[in-house]
């Protein structure tokens, strides 16, 4: 194989096909990159077993096809630090040789034949999204994704699709996340799969342009999302989401509606003289304002008011931790949000539109 790269696409490449790498593993081929250069294309696949990245770049001048099996950390570290605008990758049986103008990297590699299967996106999707569209459903579910937690099913997000209505849903037990979207073209019976936070953490990086359509497949323990020039497979998380729709609340009787960055400078104001001993804000809806409070001994006091939009129902007050409200804003797109409540140890609900919400469990402050 021999192949002259751009360096800054190959850079780029290897930043997202290293993150399916393992760092330490009894299997020494899991740490590397697997290099195949044909017909113009150089293509880079990864795995961890769990999750695998096939990543193809145009970037390239073909001279000698073939392929390599080449250390992850040591190839992405020469490729970065060099100042070459391109650089040649030449294989010598299992060793790897980069040259740039004033440099010349030998590395051995693996054979390439011990290397698990990682391909390219096979047979007819089952539906199609444009690239943007699955982001935006990504980045406002994955926030609320459970963390090491020993129910695996809430260490994903409910992915349902019912003809072209796609729902996205996530939860840690302490909040819930759903946005809905649509898809292009649906086929088949209807889906309900949990895929798990590290490869939609991957797949986000991935899809870089918004106009461009990712193609899914689900199978019986798999999903893969494929665009033109990449494609991630990973396997699903096995066991039974929570009935999420149970634990939405429907008789809410007190509506708030915010300016989103007002009431996020609020409560990131409030927030501040708050410590994991005493880690809630209270919020005090009366009229058309909101009193923001927290305390926390030995630090002090806070008192933030921010205005309302408009307030429909009898005052109250409620706990949040604050940390739970400004996750949900950061991912918020719209100017206003509206928060719903119907008692102090009862949840409330953040709405944008219908297509979005977020439950989120009150804390005492007593």
């Amino acid at each position: 194989m021999k192949v002259i790269c751009d360096r800054g696409a190959l850079v780029e490449a290897l930043n997202l096909a290293g993150a399916a790498v393992v760092a330490r593993t009894p299997k020494p081929v899991l740490t590397c990159i697997k290099l195949t250069a044909d017909e113009g294309t150089l293509t880079l696949d990864s795995t961890d077993l769990e999750v695998a990245i096939h990543l193809s770049i145009n970037q390239v001048e073909v001279q000698e096809p073939g392929e390599a099996l080449i250390p992850a950390d040591k190839l992405t570290s020469i490729v970065r630090e060099s100042v070459d605008p391109t650089l040649t990758i030449e294989t010598d049986a299992e060793a790897a040789h980069v040259r740039g103008a004033d440099s010349h990297f030998k590395i051995f590699g693996y054979p390439v034949a011990e290397y698990p299967p990682v391909g390219a996106a096979e047979g007819d999707a089952d539906y199609e999204i444009p690239a943007g569209d699955l982001v935006d459903l990504i980045n406002k579910t994955l926030f609320a994704t459970a963390r090491e937690n020993s129910r695996y099913a809430i260490n994903g997000v409910l992915v349902e699709r019912d003809g072209k209505k796609l729902t996205m849903v996530a939860t840690d037990g302490r909040r819930l996340a759903m946005a809905k979207g649509s898809v292009g073209s649906g086929s088949g019976d209807s889906q309900s799969v949990i895929i798990p936070t590290k490869a939609l953490n991957l797949l986000a990086r991935l899809l870089d342009d918004p106009g461009e359509t990712v193609k899914v497949k689900i199978t019986e323990n798999q999903a893969q999302f494929a665009t033109e020039l990449a494609t991630l497979t990973t396997n699903l998380v096995e066991g039974n989401f929570p009935p999420y729709k149970d634990v939405i609340p429907k008789d809410q009787d007190r509506k708030a509606t915010f300016a989103t960055d007002v009431l996020a400078s609020g409560v990131r104001r409030a927030a501040l003289l708050t410590n994991e001993e005493s880690k809630g804000v209270k919020l005090t809806f009366s009229g058309e304002q909101l009193t923001l409070t927290s305390r926390a001994p030995e630090m002090g006091e806070a008192e933030v008011v921010v205005p309302v939009d408009s307030f429909n129902g009898d005052d109250i007050e409620i706990g949040f931790n604050p940390q739970f409200v400004t996750d949900v804003l950061k991912v918020v797109d719209a100017d206003q949000v509206t928060i719903e409540m119907k008692a102090t140890n009862k949840p409330g609900v953040l709405k944008v539109g219908g297509d979005f919400l977020y439950v989120v469990m009150p804390i005492s402050l007593s």
